[in-house]
């Protein structure tokens, strides 16, 4: 017997809007959810803090609310909100896990994000068991990942980067554009499918993960394909994020300069607070200019992949290509990233200082939940068979290599541009 699904269907990039605006203003108008702690140094404190009752209150209150736009988003999309909230449950607890183990103080000590080890988890539970296909279909990988980026919108204050300075800006949009057209003649020297091409291109420029979901969107990507630069990118981090400041130490590059590296070339906005913290206060304002600057190209750089990716691969019936008209173009454009940017305008500009003090934490909060529970869903959809496997070998080359590229051309721009600052 199939199951009864809502006959009202949202696109997924307005679904998340949609859901995305509803977090925001729940924080605004309505209640702020209390924040779990997670961090913990010994069993007492683990015992006395984070498994007391106030906070398990919290994390289950967190719980509740998320399923309950999770579930909205199951039912105004035409998925089955059952399998949702039976699957649901199983992600929140892995995400937990992973929260717990990045939260403990040798994990802390190496810098590791609990994104890291939501994705390990997914990743060994789904290569060691085989999970049932209700399961796997309910899992709403991009849905979470998606709305994490939205509430990315609220953390990016237009005010404050210009106020720190335009080197920042100016760096984010060289990098940008320099990496992205090197990763993408890399990609095409390598005969890499158009797709990951494109999404390769993006995650290594732009800023990893975000990058790579926009890109997704404007292209109608594949998911495995996504979720397969997704892994490159959180794979790649941890080295990047452990060593860069141990290699601009030992070479006594100024801290300024080792900043504006870190913001460019890391891919994950948590692995640069990270790494810049591991370096000093400066290096931590710079490094966070520089990632931030890279956010804000997001949406400019969706809205022109959408309108590239549209003349270069719009064809008829005949499979000629033809121009497209502006309706496919804007079908193409990834609607989320204009909740991304509303967001950012909205803190930006339109609300005072004193009520984005009030909401920022709870909302940082919400958004490394979402981010965490996407990865853990990236973990439980991914086989190391797909990661490795020999059509892999060309994509995974021309991302080592395109990164590699990054992390020495942005090096030279942060010594052109913050070496006499």
């Amino acid at each position: 017997m199939s199951t009864k699904t809502n006959k009202f269907l949202i696109h997924e990039d307005w679904a998340v809007v949609i859901l995305g605006t509803l977090v925001i203003l729940s924080s605004l108008f309505f209640f702020l959810l209390p924040i779990p702690v997670f961090k913990w140094e010994n069993t007492s404190i683990l015992t006395d803090k984070i498994f007391q009752l106030d906070n398990l209150s919290a994390i289950l209150i967190q719980f509740v609310f998320m399923s309950g736009i999770g579930a909205l988003g199951a039912f105004i999309m035409g998925k089955s909100v059952k399998n949702f909230l039976k699957g649901f449950p199983v992600v929140y607890l892995l995400t937990i896990i992973a929260l717990l183990i990045a939260g403990s103080s040798g994990m802390r000590a190496l810098n590791l994000e609990a994104v890291i080890f939501s994705l390990m988890i997914g990743l060994a539970i789904s290569n060691f068991f085989k999970l049932p296909k209700w399961f796997t279909t309910a899992l709403s990988t991009e849905l979470f990942v998606k709305i994490g980026l939205v509430l990315l919108g609220t953390t990016v204050i237009f005010a404050d980067i210009l106020k720190a300075g335009s080197l920042g800006l100016i760096q984010a949009l060289v990098v940008v554009v320099s990496v992205w057209y090197f990763a993408y003649w890399l990609c095409r020297k390598l005969k890499v499918d158009d797709e990951l091409t494109m999404m390769i291109s993006s995650a290594v420029s732009i800023c990893g993960v975000s990058a790579a979901i926009a890109t997704s969107g404007a292209i109608k990507g594949d998911a495995k394909k996504l979720s397969y630069v997704i892994s490159m990118v959180l794979i790649t981090a941890i080295p990047m994020m452990i060593f860069m400041p141990y290699i601009a130490q030992y070479f006594s590059f100024p801290q300024a300069v080792t900043g504006a590296w870190l913001g460019g070339s890391i891919d994950t906005s948590g692995a640069v607070v990270a790494s810049g913290t591991l370096v000093g206060e400066e290096a931590l304002k710079i490094s966070t200019i520089v990632k931030f600057s890279q956010n804000v190209l997001l949406g400019i750089a969706a809205f022109a992949i959408s309108i590239y990716w549209s003349y270069t691969n719009h064809k008829d019936e005949n499979g000629e290509r033809v121009k497209p008209t502006i309706g496919v173009i804007w079908e193409r454009f990834p609607k989320f990233v204009l909740g991304f940017i509303g967001a950012s305008l909205l803190f930006s500009f339109f609300l005072p200082q004193e009520t984005i003090v009030n909401v920022k934490d709870s909302l940082k909060n919400l958004q490394g939940a979402w981010f965490a529970l996407a990865f853990t869903s990236i973990g439980l959809e991914t086989n190391f068979k797909d990661l490795f496997g020999n059509q892999s070998k060309k994509p995974l080359y021309a991302f080592l290599l395109a990164q590699l590229f990054n992390v020495i051309i942005t090096l030279v721009i942060a010594f052109y541009l913050f070496g006499n600052s």
